[in-house]
């Protein structure tokens, strides 16, 4: 297969962070930016661009308050691997974010539920108007009514945006919704560059991935040895090895899960696990399988498989996310 235009954007730190509260090492992150500019991974995105001011949590690691002197200090010498951060609505303190002439970061996405649309869109104007690649990341598409998305796309249409993102937040789509979904956002944005953001619930994450890539989505998330929340990401090395681009090499980032991601392996947890595999069936939010594998009762399947099918958590889900 062709990799054509495809961009892998790496969110291990961003994304794998909140499985470990971004508590890694300077050496850790300096060590996968090289494996992943080595490996010609195009874009690495290292972390939040949140402010500890609007959000709680400040015991985090720095990661998920990235500073740009910080950001200079761990990697004074910046490779082809493009720098991305993601920023949240409302946690983000927009005078924190530099001209990109001054800055480290090159894209900055803009991550919202459907019904902060119009926030997330002000920010990506002003964002676009600092010099930054933008995107898009409207979160929980599976539970976003027909009407609420093809509003969004008429505003989206408008933004200077360059980059939306089919976001598979509980890991619950499938082939057909993939394909589904791409022909809908390609219809109706004809004008944006289109990525997909996929998590591994049914272990699909990999296979979706490629059915989005082979309909024309250029933006393809991606994480090393698949670390981020719950059951994880589509692998980095996986697309590295399949995509037929002779940039791609996926022997540095072999070396760097040899080092770096077992022994982490050994100390949190992420991937397909049983609990996280019923949330995407469910189309559940993870953070019931979480709260899970944190107690006791980590490994009572049947239970937890019956709570999630009682008609009392069903009437609980229909709340929102």
């Amino acid at each position: 297969m062709e990799s054509g235009q495809a961009k892998i954007l790496d969110c291990t730190i961003r994304d794998g962070g909140l499985v470990n509260n971004w508590d890694f090492s300077i050496d850790f992150v300096r060590d996968l930016y090289r494996s992943l500019n080595e490996a010609g991974v195009d874009y690495m995105e290292i972390g939040y661009k949140n402010s500890p001011k609007l959000l709680k949590g400040q015991d985090a690691g720095p990661w998920r308050f990235l500073d740009e002197s910080f950001l200079r200090d761990v990697i004074p010498q910046k490779g082809n691997t493009k720098l991305s951060a993601l920023v949240d609505i409302g946690r983000v303190d927009e005078n924190d974010i530099l001209p990109r002439s001054e800055s480290m970061l090159d894209l900055i996405r803009v991550a919202c539920y459907i019904k902060d649309v119009d926030k997330a869109l002000e920010l990506v104007a002003k964002f676009h108007n600092l010099g930054y690649e933008t995107s898009l990341n409207i979160m929980a598409l599976s539970h976003v009514m027909e009407h609420d998305l093809i509003d969004a796309f008429e505003e989206i249409n408008k933004s200077p945006v360059d980059i939306v993102y089919i976001v598979d937040s509980y890991g619950s789509l499938n082939h057909r919704d993939i394909k589904y979904l791409v022909s809908k956002f390609q219809r109706m944005l004809p004008d944006k560059t289109l990525g997909i953001h996929a998590h591994n619930n049914l272990q699909l994450a990999f296979s979706n991935t490629l059915v989005a890539y082979e309909r024309g989505v250029q933006f393809l998330d991606a994480s090393v040895f698949g670390m981020g929340r719950a059951a994880g990401n589509c692998n980095t090395e996986l697309l590295v090895s399949h995509l037929k681009n002779p940039k791609y090499d996926v022997r540095p980032i072999l070396d760097v899960i040899e080092k770096r991601m077992i022994p982490l392996r050994e100390q949190v947890e992420w991937g397909y696990i049983i609990p996280y595999m019923l949330t995407g069936v469910f189309n559940e939010h993870p953070r019931i399988a979480m709260a899970l594998r944190a107690s006791e009762d980590k490994d009572k399947y049947v239970e937890f498989y019956d709570k999630l099918t009682s008609p009392e958590t069903a009437m609980a889900s229909k709340g929102g996310d």
